[in-house]
């Protein structure tokens, strides 16, 4: 019996070339991912606020809803004092008339911030996005800037 040996060849080469394929698909994965996550970061308070270089800003086009909350927590619907109940059914009818209707609101300056909040998702809720809010020109008070 003889034994022989397996005749082998010259190895082959080492690859000096980087396989590009997986890379991609992997950054090709984190990109989609990325890109479903974004939007859901994204704050859920939508606010159209009108933009303006001076102090008063641009008188609105057509009819706008006047809000304002007062320090002692009551509502006002231009000069009338109203209901939650009631701005909910006023809200919604303005929103089924016109979407894209401006409100501008008036807070003083001593109503909770929770409490503006509130009236933003109620104002949200009825499919109301252009919200203004309305502040006195001027320089800001000393109490203000601490």
């Amino acid at each position: 019996m003889a034994f022989g040996r397996l005749e082998r060849g010259p190895r082959p080469a080492p690859m000096s070339e980087i396989n590009m394929t997986p890379l991609i698909d992997v950054m090709l994965v984190l990109l989609v991912i990325f890109m479903l996550t974004a939007p859901l970061m994204a704050s859920s308070l939508k606010l159209d606020l009108p933009r303006t270089e001076a102090a008063q800003p641009d008188a609105p086009e057509g009819e706008v809803v006047e809000l304002a909350l007062t320090a002692d927590g009551r509502l006002h619907w231009a000069d009338d004092v109203v209901q939650p109940a009631e701005l909910d059914r006023r809200l919604r009818q303005v929103a089924q008339r016109n979407p894209r209707q401006e409100v501008q609101l008036r807070a003083d300056r001593a109503v909770p911030y929770g409490r503006v909040a509130e009236l933003i998702g109620a104002l949200q809720q009825a499919g109301l996005s252009r919200i203004a809010f309305v502040a006195e020109p001027g320089a800001p008070a000393a109490s203000a800037a601490r």
